[in-house]
């Protein structure tokens, strides 16, 4: 299956080498399911594996294309009759918090965070499965072993970390999985303590991610999709300016 119906828009840093990788790439597209945010709709995705070579540098190219990545694959909806997924990233060195995002990040101060490879720990699910239970009861998620768990931190491409805010006192309260890409980062998947909603840990997480790809003199923090519709994937309207791909490729909102 080609690339074409998903509007790839992307300036290549190393034509020739990526272009080659991924020439070998093999795309599928997947059944039609349900989808996980608008009822009554249908989704399918079209998906790749990273299954050798330089993942890392197909991992940037297919994120600037609108593509996530989960495990070890890649995928983007290709839903027919509807577009209602749209990438978004937000533009580092062009964003301004809000005043509610800059409070949310003053009662954060008593958090510090430490960068890390993409190693599971025990302690690390306690608080994934917490947050699980806490936000998503019923969930398929709320019934990953910590060998599930570890998958989707260790799998995938070369270049993902972890990010935990901790305590002064080391009480770890909000974990990101995070990949680093070509331009910027990518925000994987993040959970944190449910019993604390006035922290607004998730919120918190991006700003920092944003604030750190500012200092590394970087681009972009990719959000993955903004659902308008669903309250679960609107939260990403809020950071602004952001940029969403459309098939003449980036525009800034």
């Amino acid at each position: 299956m080609t690339l074409q119906p998903c509007y790839i828009h992307t300036k290549l840093s190393k034509p020739m080498s990526i272009q080659s990788s991924l020439a070998r790439q093999r795309f599928y597209r997947s059944i039609e399911t349900p989808c996980p945010y608008l009822p009554g709709r249908i989704e399918s995705k079209l998906f790749t594996r990273f299954e050798s070579g330089d993942s890392a540098a197909l991992n940037s190219l297919l994120t600037r294309s609108g593509f996530r990545r989960s495990h070890d694959i890649s995928y983007r909806p290709v839903c027919a009759g509807c577009n209602a997924c749209v990438p978004v990233r937000v533009p580092a060195s062009r964003f301004t918090p809000s005043d509610g995002q800059a409070r949310t990040t003053r009662r954060n101060a008593d958090l510090t965070a430490v960068y890390l490879g993409s190693v599971a720990t025990r302690e690390q699910y306690d608080l994934f499965m917490r947050y699980q239970h806490g936000r998503h009861a019923g969930g398929d998620m709320a019934l990953m072993s910590f060998e599930d768990y570890a998958a989707m931190v260790e799998e995938g491409t070369q270049l993902t970390g972890i990010v935990e805010w901790r305590t002064a006192s080391g009480t770890l309260k909000a974990v990101m999985l995070a990949d680093a890409v070509s331009d910027g980062m990518s925000a994987v998947y993040s959970f944190f303590d449910p019993d604390e909603p006035r922290r607004s840990l998730g919120t918190f997480m991006i700003l920092e991610l944003i604030a750190e790809i500012a200092r590394r003199g970087r681009d972009y923090l990719y959000l993955g999709y903004l659902v308008t519709g669903t309250r679960k994937m609107e939260y990403k309207a809020r950071f602004q300016p952001h940029e969403t791909l459309t098939e003449q490729g980036w525009k800034l909102v």
